[in-house]
Parts: structure tokens; C-alpha cells; sequence
């Protein structure tokens, strides 16, 4: 086995595995046990790889500050997603995320959500009952893909038959089930190549459907591989919105089950969200960050691919390539300040924490930092906010629930719930 990476000094070792290496019932009571015993700055060494965790607030600032090309966000997240996700997912892509969301977008993107959210919710009938978090994924699927698949998947026959594809394919599991990802190596990926053939074979139908532009973004994606052959175009064009999906979609759908959970949990706030007025007008959008800072359970991780100097605030530390930089955002959101651990969307002034005040920006993250910022947070709020508008104006939902609580192996984006958090739905 080859050395470990260099840290010097060398932090205290804890005693713990990540989740994808070795099994780990519950990650944050693992990972926080580890900074009860070692303090806010230690190294977890983890099947072949080597971590430095950061904690304190000089050592967060540091992590988030060093420069891409010396510790890698992109290349980190690949890692973990690659788990999952075959590899020609990623290759040869000529529509990325983040171009989707700019301000010359933001129209037709606004439009193709009010049909998607106006179709979900045709779906609801008095007396029904619902999971929030099933609601949440479908919906979401239903605006991801009017967004960037094409509004006609939303009268599509094949929706049903796309969405399972997609489930089936979804990154997401690298970090929500990762001990399960031993089973995904071992089977070579098959199943994810199956669902990957699927949805591929049901978006390229669709792009050879489409016989003009309609003004949307499949129709820039289209334009993007005009210059290839029909067969090549709509794979490629395929696994462009494939890729957008996954990367956009997996977490906004488990952000808005949390918002639909905490509002269920305190009906004197959506009572607020139905007359929006003054200094209400944006509190749905501020329910949603309140509801994304809760639920977080990521891993923020950064590949040091050049030698890099790491501050803690107490100790300089040297940090040689191959080695990690870590933190984990549920050990931070929730106790970063005073009140933190409560629900209080009160606490946003539009999107800035203003309560508890004082706290610098890298203790309490939602949609990341800096230059690592999510390129689909305006695209997120907006779609959360509107269907929480919408949805609470024209039904009461009954909770059916206790308490819910977040799947404790999770180590990766927005929490799943580790149970049922149904609801009974009342026309208004």
C-alpha cells in the first residue's frame, strides 16, 4: 500500500471510515464524534485516501479560499459521482449546468415551472393522501425536464417510463446510500448502463419529434450538436439533459420535501405565505433556504491536486497533493451560533443570514460559497417559492406524520427522510 499523502504537522487521526469504505450507521454522529475527540481541525484516513477535516472558522475560510486549480471541487465531486454514474455520462458533454442559468434563460425557465407546477398540482384531489418527499421528486422531475427536456415530456406518454430511467440512473445514491455503492462496482454498473440506454432511447424520440424550434432550452442544447450526425446528435443531445437533470434536480426535490415539512410542522407560517404582504412578500423564498440550511448533510470536498497551506487559526498546516480538504455541513449549519438548531425562516433577510448575527459566511452554507456557489440557486428559490405559494393557497395538507428524521447514513447533499412523512390533502 502506498504512503498516505503528507500533512505538517500531522493533525490527530481519528478513529472513523467515510461510508463509502467501511460501514457507518449514522455519518454525522460518526464524523461529529470524531470532532468531539480530535477538535475542529483532524485527518480521517479512509480506505486509500487521506482527509483534513476543517472546522473552526479560520480553517473553513481557508477551505473555501484556495484557488480551484490547487484543490479541486470538480474533480472531488466527479470522484463521488463516478461511483454511480458510467463514465460516458460525462464525456464528451457540450451543454454544462451551470450555462443554463443566466439571465437571458431565466424567462423561458420561469415559464416551463409554472407548467410543470400547474400539472403536478392538477393531479391533487380533496381527500387524498400524499408522501412529501414522493410530491417533491415527482414535481421536480415534472420541472426539471419542461425546463430543459423539452415541455412536451410533460404530456408525454413515456414520462412515467423516463422518470423511473432517471431514478434508476440518479448520482445522488453515490452519497445518500453510499455503502451501497459497493454493489454498484461489483455489478460493473449495469443497471445505471440500463437506465441510461432507456432515458437516452426516450429523449432521442423526443428530439426527433420536434420538428421546429419552440424557444426553449432543448432547443439551444439541439443547436449545440447541429453540426453532428443524426445518430451522434441524439445521444449526445440525450445525455446533455441527462447530465443537466441529474446535476440540477437531485437535491432541489429533497430541499422542497424539507420546506413542505417544516411548513406542514408550523401552520402559522404558511398562514403568512398566504397573504404575503410587506415584509412577507419573499417568505416562501426564505422558508426554502431555511428548510435547504436544516436538511443539509453535505461533504464538501476539495482534491489537492498542488501543494497547499491550510490555516486554522491555531496551527499552519502543509498539504501534499493526493490528500483531501473536508468539512460537513450538518456539523456547522445547525451549531454555528446560538438558535440555529430551531426552524426560523425569520432569521433570512431575503438571501442573507442576518440571526444569529455575526457569523462569517463559510459557518453556515445552503447553496455553497465563493466561486463554488450553486449556479442554480436563483432557478432552486424560485421553483421552491412558487410551489410552496401555489400549492398552500389552494390546499390544507393534514399531517399524517411524527417526526420525521433524516437518513443517518447519508454523507452528500440535501437529507432524505429515513421514513414516511405523508399527509392528508384538503381543498381549500
Amino acid at each position: 500500500m502506498a504512503e498516505p499523502p503528507l500533512i505538517t504537522p500531522m493533525p490527530a487521526i481519528a478513529d472513523c471510515v467515510l461510508p463509502w469504505d467501511g460501514p457507518v450507521s449514522d455519518t454525522v454522529a460518526a464524523i461529529g464524534a470524531a470532532r468531539s475527540v480530535c477538535g475542529d481541525t483532524f485527518v480521517v484516513d479512509s480506505g486509500d485516501d487521506r482527509y483534513l477535516f476543517l472546522f473552526s472558522p479560520v480553517g473553513l475560510r481557508h477551505f473555501y479560499a484556495v484557488p480551484e486549480q490547487q484543490a479541486s471541487k470538480a474533480l472531488a465531486d466527479w470522484q463521488m459521482l463516478s461511483r454511480k454514474l458510467p463514465d460516458e455520462l460525462f464525456d464528451g458533454r457540450r451543454t454544462l449546468p451551470h450555462e443554463l442559468f443566466t439571465r437571458a434563460q431565466a424567462s423561458g425557465l420561469r415559464a416551463s415551472l409554472e407548467a410543470a407546477i400547474s400539472a403536478q398540482l392538477a393531479e391533487l384531489s380533496h381527500g387524498a393522501e400524499i408522501d412529501l418527499f414522493d410530491f417533491a421528486r415527482r414535481l421536480g422531475h415534472r420541472m426539471g425536464l419542461a425546463s430543459w427536456g423539452g415541455r412536451e415530456m410533460l404530456r408525454s406518454d413515456r414520462f412515467e417510463e423516463l422518470t423511473a430511467a432517471l431514478d434508476a440512473l440518479d448520482g445522488s445514491e453515490a452519497f445518500v446510500a453510499p455503502a451501497r455503492m459497493r454493489d454498484v462496482a461489483q455489478s460493473g454498473k449495469a443497471a445505471e448502463y440500463a437506465a441510461m440506454a432507456k432515458a437516452e432511447q426516450i429523449l432521442a424520440d423526443t428530439v426527433a419529434a420536434r420538428r421546429r424550434p419552440v424557444g426553449d432550452v432543448l432547443d439551444m442544447i439541439l443547436e449545440r450538436w447541429a453540426d453532428a450526425p443524426d445518430a451522434e446528435r441524439r445521444v449526445g443531445v440525450a445525455r446533455d439533459v441527462i447530465l443537466i437533470h441529474i446535476a440540477s434536480m437531485s437535491n432541489l426535490f429533497a430541499a422542497l420535501g424539507w420546506s413542505l415539512v417544516h411548513l406542514v410542522q408550523h401552520p402559522d407560517v404558511i398562514a403568512r405565505i398566504r397573504v404575503r404582504r410587506g415584509d412577507d412578500h419573499d417568505l416562501a423564498s426564505r422558508c426554502a433556504l431555511e428548510s435547504t440550511r436544516i436538511g443539509q448533510r453535505s461533504i464538501m470536498l476539495r482534491m489537492v491536486l498542488e501543494p497547499v497551506t491550510i490555516d486554522d487559526g491555531s496551527r499552519i498546516y502543509e498539504v501534499a497533493p493526493g490528500a483531501s480538504l473536508a468539512t460537513f455541513l450538518p456539523l456547522t449549519n445547525t451549531s454555528a451560533g446560538p438558535g440555529l438548531d430551531r426552524y426560523d425562516p425569520d432569521r433570512w433577510q431575503g438571501s442573507r443570514l442576518v440571526a444569529p448575527s455575526g457569523l462569517a459566511p463559510e459557518s453556515v452554507v445552503t447553496f455553497g460559497v465563493g466561486p463554488h456557489a450553486c449556479p442554480a440557486r436563483p432557478f432552486s428559490l424560485t421553483a421552491m417559492s412558487r410551489v410552496l405559494e401555489q400549492l398552500f393557497d389552494a390546499y390544507e395538507l393534514v399531517p399524517l406524520f411524527d417526526d420525521p428524521r433524516p437518513r443517518p447514513d447519508q454523507i452528500g447533499g440535501v437529507a432524505r427522510a429515513a421514513g414516511s412523512c405523508r399527509v392528508a390533502v384538503q381543498a381549500r
